[in-house]
């Protein structure tokens, strides 16, 4: 798999839907709705910046203000930029609500607790959608690869990927939950913030790649969106097509003419 952070250009596929093509879609769809390198660095900086300043002096303030400012300074740059901020406003969310709790209970760990919440509820939300016939992981890349839902009912090919996508995220974010909690736990606010961090990639690399095998493998997306274009051309030529030419309108000065030889 090529770098996420540089990907090409999105391709369409051929007519033979090559194997190539489908992994030149997939690569640029999981680049847009994960965000690649950068997206990634956005979401541990906050988070590496508080375990680091509260393992140096033991202060939830500083940490906390800290990890918050550079959430802001990340969200700032991509504005500047003119470039998508959705991973960025995330992050700020994250660590606000982090920063929020965390100074409310007086206890540092608890700057961690929403997102681990959140990384359980997230787990659970791609199990359940996929036991109901929905996987989540379809949900968020149908729109990216322009099929909206049409997989659903259309491609039980990438219906059948998502699926299997949408196991391997809900499990390996349970597996992590299962490390994380019982440290929340048991072990101190450094402790638990290291193991956090180092948590944070890998098993984020491990999910998208694996969903890239699944995805590359599947059949072409069906582009509804081309679909619905090429539907709405067709009925306008064949009403162009089908419109009967308008009869020539008779000169008014010849009514009087016409009475008369009616008459």
């Amino acid at each position: 798999m090529t770098s996420l952070d540089k990907p090409a250009e999105p391709a369409e596929p051929s007519a033979s839907g090559s194997s190539d093509d489908a992994r030149a879609v997939t690569e640029a769809a999981l680049f847009e709705a994960f965000g690649g390198l950068r997206g990634m660095v956005e979401t541990v900086l906050p988070g590496l910046l508080f375990v680091t300043i509260y393992t140096i002096d033991q202060s939830l303030k500083t940490s906390a203000i800290a990890a918050l400012a550079v959430s802001l300074v990340l969200v700032v740059v991509r504005l500047v930029r003119r470039d998508t901020v959705k991973h960025a406003f995330s992050g700020v969310f994250g660590v606000a609500f982090g920063v929020v709790f965390a100074m409310i209970t007086g206890n540092a760990k608890d700057f961690y607790l929403p997102g681990m919440l959140y990384t359980l509820g997230l787990a659970v939300a791609y199990l359940v959608t996929t036991m109901a016939g929905v996987p989540l992981i379809g949900l968020i890349l149908g729109p990216v690869f322009k099929e909206n839902l049409s997989w659903r009912t259309r491609n039980p090919g990438r219906k059948k990927a998502y699926a299997k996508s949408s196991w391997a995220w809900g499990l390996i974010l349970l597996a992590k939950c299962a490390i994380l909690f019982p440290l929340y736990l048991w072990a101190d606010t450094a402790q638990l913030g290291w193991v956090l961090v180092s948590l944070k990639i890998p098993p984020f690399l491990l999910a998208v790649w694996l969903t890239w095998v699944f995805l590359a493998k599947a059949p072409a997306p069906i582009d509804v969106f081309a679909e619905l274009e090429a539907a709405e051309a067709a009925e306008k030529a064949r009403k162009e097509g089908a419109a009967p030419a308008a009869a020539p309108e008779e000169p008014a000065h010849q009514g009087p003419a016409r009475h008369r030889r009616e008459a």
